[in-house]
């Protein structure tokens, strides 16, 4: 049995007609759907309708009519109803193309009776008029003059008026958003923002003051359509209906004037939106909270309106009833209103009084503030303020350069420093500063604002006249000259250093020195947690089964107390997780991390020539220090003979000497087992000296050896 296909109505070939299923989906489209419907209405203008789809389309107009009216009353403003001139232009089109599809009705079934032209002009002929065609025509004529007269020509004025006065300040309000963008008032996107509200405004207004005229026009198009089908009818129901001429203009004119109702009374709907969008200009919310709170604002005159209605109700012959119920509103309106006023005024007066009320004495500081300590605190004599502010004339604010050195020293050291507090302090003498660690001075100097640092690189006299001192940081000889002599001093060739610059190297030298004690236990923790998530697996894995947190920090701390970056944290907690493996000592693990950062240690210290210069030390003194360990394990301590240490102390200080005298600064090579303990010695007269072991050069790094000790 062979297969056959079936071809559903909602299928098509390939080829052959669009199905019925995308016919649906492009009526479903919003653009489609419109174009569909305007190019309906010009139908209706030229294919005749029968009466029952003359009223669902007359039912449809009513509708458009009444959401077009609801919609002005609900905006918060005009412009977030700027489709109306185009609402407007259809709900035209569609009356005067129901007026052309209700006249061939009129005029072709007139003299079969009331339903000659659908239901609904049969209702509104019925209901409104009573049947009384001269009832109706009055009605007619009293909507076309209310319509064209009064609410179409005031609507269309205000459009006119807003949209020249909009097109005149729209220069003047563009200066004034560029104003507010370049005081930084207002960001880029909102004067973009506003910039697009202006155009909105004054295209709205303009095509409002065109869009009036479609209303005015749709009245007088109304007057003739009615005029037109009360003589056709006539002459149609006399000469070819056989009706005589008063049955002729009572059925005639009953349908034309039904059918003048059926439009007018939504053109009017439309007309009164188009009044209230284009009369609401600065109005802002929606009409009944605009209108309630401005008459709310005058409860006097609600009071007035109040005793007006309660005399007119005392009138000889006047209905009394209404009179006092409409007293009774308003005056209810008005002295809810005057107590909501007093409300207001008093919370005004309430908050001025606390505004200009005295500020409390500050309270009383517990004791407990007592015992906090600012990690890092630079104090100032009174004379050096102006440098806080930057207003010593000599460079950036001091401020300014301390937050550049922090963000610096978190690059170089990998962790970022506590902030630095800076305070007066009328107990140092006018030009002098002390820095601080924990409440510790860590360094202390003397500078002059308004003036400049110049020091020879040579270490001589600068030979010019000014104050001689001693450079705080390194100790070298220098003297402080006024402004003027700054470009004189840079002519011979000499550092010339802003007094903010002198302080803040001051400070990155004082932190450098400190920055393992400024590594906290929170410090470290934060580190931990932003690891990537490889790394994190791995800390969890080693943390706190086998090393605690505190023990991470303390090696860290040691790390950084030679001056070695721990950014490269995931590195460093790799070499921890491989020292555990064999050793529970922070130092010794310490140790080991530092093999691993073999590279990081040799690119620090390689000189400009590419190459790491050392100092070496003999097998001799290796093996002194070696034989001077006492005790075992992680207990291993240095005890080696004073006199042998003043005599390698000596050795040290001489090698380093002649090394710089060559232009060199290098590092001291010994053993990974003697490592910790010639740095322990060194540090005390070298502190900036760089001990490495052997173990901790890369393999792909060049090495010169200029000296031995």
């Amino acid at each position: 049995m062979s297969d056959t296909s079936v071809v559903t109505s909602e299928e098509a070939p390939s080829g052959g007609l669009p199905s019925i299923a995308h016919l649906k989906g492009m009526v479903l489209r919003g653009d489609v759907g419109l174009a569909l419907g305007v190019m309906t209405i010009l139908v209706v203008l030229i294919v005749p309708m029968p009466g029952i789809l003359l009223d669902l389309f007359l039912a449809i107009s009513i509708i458009l009519s009444v959401m077009v009216l609801m919609t002005s009353l609900f905006v918060q403003k005009p412009l977030e109803f700027t489709s109306f001139p185009t609402v407007l232009l259809i709900a035209t089109m569609l009356r005067l193309a129901l007026n052309l599809a209700s006249t061939r009705l009129i005029l072709a079934n007139g003299h079969e009776g009331g339903a000659a032209a659908g239901h609904v002009i049969e209702a509104f002929g019925s209901f409104v008029m009573g049947g009384n065609f001269v009832i109706g025509l009055i009605v007619f004529a009293i909507l076309v003059v209310v319509n064209f007269v009064v609410i179409t020509k005031g609507s269309g004025r205000i459009a006119e008026v807003a949209a020249r006065f909009t097109l005149d300040a729209m220069p003047g309000k563009q200066m004034a958003i560029d104003a507010d963008l370049s005081a930084g008032l207002i960001d880029e996107n909102s004067a973009r923002q506003r910039r697009k509200d202006l155009e909105d405004e004054s295209a709205f207004f303009g095509a409002m003051d065109g869009a009036s005229k479609f209303v005015r026009g749709d009245a007088i198009a109304g007057l003739l359509i009615t005029f037109i089908n009360i003589i056709g009818g006539i002459i149609i129901g006399v000469m070819q209906m056989d009706l005589t001429f008063s049955e002729a203009s009572h059925s005639y004119t009953l349908l034309t004037v039904g059918d003048g109702l059926v439009s007018q009374i939504p053109a009017l709907i439309v007309s009164t939106a188009a009044g209230m969008l284009v009369s609401k200009a600065g109005v802002t919310g929606a009409a009944d909270k605009a209108l309630v709170t401005q008459f709310s604002n005058y409860p006097t005159a609600l009071g007035m309106s109040s005793f007006v209605m309660c005399v007119l109700s005392l009138l000889p012959g006047m209905p009394m009833l209404p009179f006092l119920a409409l007293a009774a509103g308003a005056g209810t309106l008005a002295f809810r209103a005057e107590k909501n006023n007093k409300a207001k005024r008093a919370k005004v007066v309430s908050d001025k009084a606390k505004a200009d009320a005295p500020p409390p004495p500050p309270a009383e500081e517990p004791i407990s503030s007592a015992l906090k300590i600012d990690e890092l605190k630079i104090e100032f004599g009174y004379g050096l303020l102006p440098l806080i502010n930057g207003n010593g004339g000599t460079g950036d604010r001091l401020s300014d350069q301390i937050k550049a050195l922090r963000r610096q020293i978190a690059s170089e050291m990998g962790f970022v420093m506590p902030p630095v507090r800076l305070l007066d302090n009328v107990q140092l003498q006018g030009n002098d500063y002390v820095i601080k660690v924990k409440e510790v001075d860590a360094g202390t100097g003397t500078i002059f604002p308004n003036q400049f640092m110049v020091m020879d690189p040579t270490g001589g006299n600068v030979g010019l006249p000014g104050t001689q001192t001693t450079e705080p940081t390194f100790g070298l000889p220098a003297t402080w000259v006024e402004g003027s002599l700054r470009e004189e001093a840079a002519i011979r060739g000499l550092t010339v250093v802003d007094p903010a610059t002198v302080l803040s190297t001051h400070l990155s030298e004082v932190l450098k020195n400190n920055v393992a004690e400024l590594l906290s236990y929170a410090n470290v923790k934060s580190l931990l947690k932003e690891l990537p998530k490889e790394q994190a697996k791995l800390v969890e894995d080693i943390s706190p089964s086998q090393i605690s947190t505190s023990g991470i920090q303390r090696i860290l701390q040691q790390l950084l107390a030679e001056r070695i970056s721990i950014r490269d944290l995931s590195t460093i907690m790799e070499g921890i997780a491989e020292a555990l493996a064999f050793t529970r000592s922070t130092q010794s693990i310490a140790e080991h991390v530092r093999t691993r950062l073999a590279r990081q240690l040799c690119a620090q210290h390689t000189s400009p020539n590419g190459y790491l210069p050392l100092i070496t030390m003999s097998p001799a003194w290796e093996q002194a220090f070696i034989e001077a360990l006492v005790g075992e394990g992680d207990e291993k301590r240095l005890a080696m003979a004073p006199s042998k240490l003043q005599e390698f102390v000596t050795k040290v200080r001489d090698a380093f000497e002649d090394a710089a005298k060559k232009g060199e600064l290098p590092v001291l090579m010994t053993s990974q087992m003697a490592r910790p303990y010639v740095r322990s010695i060194v540090e005390r007269f070298r502190p900036h000296t760089v001990v490495m072991s052997q173990a901790e050069v890369h393999p792909r790094a060049r090495l010169k050896t200029v000296g031995s000790i």
